[in-house]
């Protein structure tokens, strides 16, 4: 796929609803497939609220009902009222377990500071680091296939922090948010140059055409952008998840790129990557001062949310590397069902 291309209308449209893996998946499918109509209260979770195969699935699910929905899922689920509540119930369980996760966190040199504190801390494995030094094609590919949910809709989670920012942070997060779409043009979207990447490593461009192979802590780093994205409540920690992706992107962005020219990959496949290396240089400064630092002076009392969010980042994307990363070492595939067979070199 050359640099210019873009995604097809069928490679961009709503799949549909994935398989189910437990009791809460299981009750969900049973009822959106179906016109909206009162769910009543969904069974209780077997698995981990946060990181648990079923219970990620379902609130993933749940989730895209806000972004693109499902091809066989009526659009009028998104309001239901008995399906919200049931969702807010997954939420309290996800949230209890993050802020468990995650644990108290005190502001204490100023926001800028405090970011590049928690950030210079020793860290654990990096899995861009083992990408680009010793990872094999096929583990390359996997990566991809994880990241695929997220970056086929890179930015939208964030964006939903614009209408509830004002002034200065606002227009930074303009800033960052226009790049990230391309200034405009489709065939530079992050987005669109995801599916290059995907293209060039044999595998769908397709949105969602991995989402049954992904694990609940792959899942768990979409979901907990977005569950910070949908309520104004954390806004703050929003902000503070954004930051660190800004201010923790341009090496591993750079060493991934080195990953795909290490099995030769050409520009193309590179393009993502290497656009993140340069844009991120900057925005990792507007990230912590102007959109940050200026939500805290301009809203002190949300200075705790903006680091429980940039905490929260770390944690997840934590766990998800030390899934992935401990799969490879045991000769597994990291994926649920490994990769399908036409994407195998």
């Amino acid at each position: 796929m050359p640099y210019g291309d873009v995604l097809s209308a069928t490679e961009l449209s709503a799949s549909p609803l994935p398989a189910a893996r437990g009791p809460l998946t299981g009750w969900l499918a049973q009822h959106i497939r179906r016109p909206p109509h009162d769910v009543g209260a969904p069974p209780r979770g077997l698995d981990d609220p946060l990181y648990g195969d079923d219970a990620a699935l379902a609130l993933y699910c749940l989730y895209e009902l806000h972004y693109r929905g499902f091809a066989d899922v009526d659009d009028s689920w998104e309001w239901e009222p008995t399906l919200l509540a049931a969702r807010s119930g997954l939420e309290r369980g996800f949230e209890r377990r993050l802020r468990a996760e995650v644990g108290t966190i005190t502001p204490a040199a100023g926001i800028p500071a405090d970011l590049h504190r928690l950030l210079a801390a020793p860290a654990g494995p990096s899995l861009s680091s083992y990408l680009a030094e010793t990872g094999t094609l096929e583990q390359l590919r996997e990566y991809a296939v994880h990241r695929s949910a997220y970056q086929l809709k890179e930015a939208d989670p964030h964006s939903w922090a614009l209408p509830r920012l004002g002034g200065a942070p606002k227009a930074a997060l303009v800033e960052i948010q226009t790049e990230e779409y391309g200034r405009g043009v489709e065939r530079d979207m992050h987005q669109t140059l995801y599916a290059l990447t995907l293209r060039d490593l044999g595998l769908s461009a397709a949105y969602h055409a991995y989402l049954d192979r992904l694990p609940g802590p792959t899942l768990a780093t979409t979901n907990l952008v977005t569950f910070l994205g949908l309520h104004r409540r954390l806004r703050g920690a929003l902000v503070g998840h954004l930051a660190v992706f800004e201010m923790t992107s341009v090496e591993p962005m750079g060493r991934y790129s080195v990953a795909l020219r290490r099995h030769g990959l050409g520009s193309a496949a590179r393009l993502f990557y290497d656009v993140h290396v340069v844009a991120d240089a900057h925005h990792q400064t507007v990230a912590a001062t102007a959109l940050a630092g200026g939500l805290a002076a301009q809203e002190p009392h949300l200075a705790a949310d903006i680091l429980f969010g940039a905490h929260a980042v770390t944690a997840v994307e934590g766990a998800f590397t030390r899934g992935l990363l401990d799969s490879w070492q045991r000769g597994e595939s990291s994926l649920l069902s490994g990769l399908p067979e036409a994407a195998a070199s």
